[in-house]
Protein backbone atom coordinates (compact mmCIF):
# COMPACT_ATOMS: atom_id res chain seq x y z
CA UNK A 1 0.00 0.00 0.00
CA UNK A 2 1.32 3.44 -0.92
CA UNK A 3 1.88 5.92 1.87
CA UNK A 4 0.93 8.84 -0.32
CA UNK A 5 -1.48 9.40 -3.19
CA UNK A 6 -2.10 12.64 -5.00
CA UNK A 7 -4.09 14.08 -7.87
CA UNK A 8 -4.37 17.55 -9.34
CA UNK A 9 -6.37 19.46 -11.92
CA UNK A 10 -6.05 23.03 -13.19
CA UNK A 11 -9.18 24.66 -14.54
CA UNK A 12 -10.05 28.05 -16.05
CA UNK A 13 -11.54 30.60 -13.66
CA UNK A 14 -14.96 30.22 -15.18
CA UNK A 15 -18.25 29.39 -13.44
CA UNK A 16 -18.49 26.10 -15.39
CA UNK A 17 -15.24 25.00 -13.75
CA UNK A 18 -16.89 24.81 -10.33
CA UNK A 19 -18.90 21.73 -11.30
CA UNK A 20 -15.87 20.31 -13.13
CA UNK A 21 -13.79 20.63 -9.92
CA UNK A 22 -16.54 18.99 -7.89
CA UNK A 23 -16.82 16.07 -10.35
CA UNK A 24 -13.04 15.64 -10.50
CA UNK A 25 -12.71 15.41 -6.73
CA UNK A 26 -15.67 13.03 -6.48
CA UNK A 27 -14.09 10.76 -9.09
CA UNK A 28 -10.71 10.73 -7.33
CA UNK A 29 -12.28 10.03 -3.95
CA UNK A 30 -14.25 7.13 -5.43
CA UNK A 31 -11.07 5.74 -7.01
CA UNK A 32 -9.42 5.94 -3.59
CA UNK A 33 -12.23 4.01 -1.94
CA UNK A 34 -14.71 6.58 -0.64
CA UNK A 35 -18.24 5.54 -1.53
CA UNK A 36 -20.24 8.13 -3.45
CA UNK A 37 -23.30 9.45 -1.65
CA UNK A 38 -21.90 9.15 1.87
CA UNK A 39 -22.06 12.12 4.23
CA UNK A 40 -18.29 12.47 3.96
CA UNK A 41 -18.23 12.40 0.15
CA UNK A 42 -21.11 14.88 -0.09
CA UNK A 43 -19.47 17.20 2.45
CA UNK A 44 -16.17 17.16 0.59
CA UNK A 45 -17.95 17.89 -2.70
CA UNK A 46 -19.72 20.86 -1.07
CA UNK A 47 -16.45 22.19 0.38
CA UNK A 48 -14.70 21.90 -3.00
CA UNK A 49 -17.65 23.60 -4.67
CA UNK A 50 -17.46 26.54 -2.25
CA UNK A 51 -13.67 26.85 -2.56
CA UNK A 52 -13.81 26.69 -6.36
CA UNK A 53 -16.62 29.26 -6.41
CA UNK A 54 -14.46 31.58 -4.31
CA UNK A 55 -11.52 31.07 -6.68
CA UNK A 56 -13.73 32.04 -9.63
CA UNK A 57 -15.81 34.86 -8.12
CA UNK A 58 -13.47 36.63 -5.74
CA UNK A 59 -10.22 36.86 -7.69
CA UNK A 60 -11.51 39.84 -9.67
CA UNK A 61 -10.26 38.47 -12.98
CA UNK A 62 -6.67 38.39 -11.70
CA UNK A 63 -6.45 34.60 -11.64
CA UNK A 64 -7.07 33.07 -15.08
CA UNK A 65 -6.97 29.55 -13.61
CA UNK A 66 -7.22 27.74 -10.30
CA UNK A 67 -5.80 24.39 -9.25
CA UNK A 68 -7.33 21.71 -7.06
CA UNK A 69 -4.77 19.42 -5.38
CA UNK A 70 -5.84 16.29 -3.51
CA UNK A 71 -3.53 14.26 -1.29
CA UNK A 72 -4.12 11.20 0.82
CA UNK A 73 -1.42 10.57 3.41
CA UNK A 74 -1.01 7.07 4.92
CA UNK A 75 -4.71 6.33 4.49
CA UNK A 76 -5.31 8.64 7.44
CA UNK A 77 -5.40 12.23 6.32
CA UNK A 78 -7.01 13.86 3.29
CA UNK A 79 -5.81 17.27 2.14
CA UNK A 80 -7.50 19.33 -0.53
CA UNK A 81 -6.06 22.64 -1.61
CA UNK A 82 -7.50 25.18 -4.01
CA UNK A 83 -4.88 27.57 -5.34
CA UNK A 84 -5.40 30.76 -7.31
CA UNK A 85 -3.07 33.60 -8.25
CA UNK A 86 -4.91 36.41 -6.46
CA UNK A 87 -3.21 37.56 -3.23
CA UNK A 88 -6.37 38.49 -1.30
CA UNK A 89 -7.24 36.01 1.42
CA UNK A 90 -10.85 34.92 1.91
CA UNK A 91 -12.83 36.98 4.38
CA UNK A 92 -15.27 35.68 6.92
CA UNK A 93 -18.35 37.87 7.04
CA UNK A 94 -20.08 38.51 10.35
CA UNK A 95 -23.24 36.47 10.75
CA UNK A 96 -25.29 39.64 11.12
CA UNK A 97 -24.46 40.81 7.59
CA UNK A 98 -27.51 40.37 5.36
CA UNK A 99 -26.25 39.32 1.93
CA UNK A 100 -27.24 36.75 -0.64
CA UNK A 101 -23.65 35.59 -0.97
CA UNK A 102 -20.40 35.73 0.96
CA UNK A 103 -21.18 32.90 3.35
CA UNK A 104 -18.96 30.28 1.68
CA UNK A 105 -16.14 30.41 4.21
CA UNK A 106 -18.61 30.22 7.11
CA UNK A 107 -20.15 27.11 5.55
CA UNK A 108 -16.73 25.58 4.89
CA UNK A 109 -15.49 26.20 8.42
CA UNK A 110 -18.61 24.67 9.96
CA UNK A 111 -18.40 21.56 7.80
CA UNK A 112 -14.69 21.10 8.45
CA UNK A 113 -15.18 21.47 12.19
CA UNK A 114 -18.02 18.93 12.12
CA UNK A 115 -15.69 16.36 10.54
CA UNK A 116 -12.72 17.15 12.78
CA UNK A 117 -10.63 18.91 10.17
CA UNK A 118 -8.70 22.14 9.78
CA UNK A 119 -8.54 25.02 7.32
CA UNK A 120 -5.45 27.07 6.58
CA UNK A 121 -4.61 29.70 3.98
CA UNK A 122 -1.05 29.88 2.72
CA UNK A 123 0.62 32.29 0.33
CA UNK A 124 2.16 30.83 -2.82
CA UNK A 125 5.64 31.79 -4.04
CA UNK A 126 3.98 33.41 -7.08
CA UNK A 127 1.94 35.79 -4.92
CA UNK A 128 -1.36 33.93 -4.84
CA UNK A 129 -2.79 31.70 -2.13
CA UNK A 130 -3.84 28.16 -1.36
CA UNK A 131 -6.87 27.47 0.79
CA UNK A 132 -6.08 24.08 2.31
CA UNK A 133 -8.45 21.79 4.15
CA UNK A 134 -7.32 18.76 6.07
CA UNK A 135 -9.77 16.05 7.09
CA UNK A 136 -9.40 12.62 8.65
CA UNK A 137 -9.78 9.89 6.02
CA UNK A 138 -12.81 7.77 6.82
CA UNK A 139 -12.96 5.33 3.91
CA UNK A 140 -11.04 2.13 3.31
CA UNK A 141 -8.47 2.70 0.61
CA UNK A 142 -8.49 0.56 -2.50
CA UNK A 143 -5.66 0.39 -4.96
CA UNK A 144 -5.79 -0.55 -8.62
CA UNK A 145 -4.42 -4.04 -9.29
Amino acid sequence: MADHQEASVTLPSDPASVSAARRYVATVLTEWGMAAGTDEADTIRLIVSELATNAVQHTLGQSPTFTVDIELERDEQLRIGVTDSHPRYPKRLPAAVQQDNGRGMVIIRCLIKEFGGTLTVRPTPEGGKTVLITLPWVAPVTRPA
